[in-house]
């Protein structure tokens, strides 16, 4: 009998640690459907936002994507964090530099990828409607390069 309930208590103990990393956010799955999009206040009008895991503006891992119609433009700015970009549909096209000039960018497409270093001036437009995916670790910002740039400023 006390062989059983050790045995017992062994396999409650090694299920409890499988429970708690299913139930402290350390699986996350999301269907396209359940994205949140919202108006971010640093990107121009008609730009959408949606967090897919973590908090951008706090320390940390973070996911998230940007949704844009065709013609949208990023003025130039900095981040002060490393940035991954994904293209998941569309084109993103990125230019790096105080100025900006499509002569001088990279069109990446769909399935792409492109890495932004920590305060690199870039820039970025995107010829038709796109989703991109950026992740890195937090605190993300965006610093527009000529503040007047900056929609916050006018929002």
């Amino acid at each position: 009998m006390r062989r059983s309930l050790v045995a017992a208590l062994c396999l409650i103990a090694a299920a409890a640690p499988a429970t708690a990393i299913a139930s402290d956010d350390h699986h996350v799955t999301l269907q396209p459907d359940a994205l949140k999009w919202t108006a971010p206040a640093a990107y121009a009008k008609g730009a959408q936002f949606a967090v897919l895991m973590g908090d951008p503006t706090k320390p940390g891992v973070y996911v998230v994507r940007l949704k844009v119609p065709a013609g949208f433009r990023i003025a130039p700015h900095t981040h002060p964090n490393d940035e991954n970009v994904t293209v998941l549909s569309g084109t993103f096209a990125i230019g790096t530099g105080p100025n900006f000039d499509e002569k001088k960018g990279e069109v990446i497409k769909a399935g792409g990828y492109s890495f932004v270093a920590k305060g690199m001036q870039h820039y970025a437009w995107f010829p038709e409607e796109t989703v991109i995916q950026l992740h890195g670790i937090g605190p993300q910002g965006i610093t527009y390069v000529n503040p007047a740039d900056d929609p916050r400023k006018t929002n």
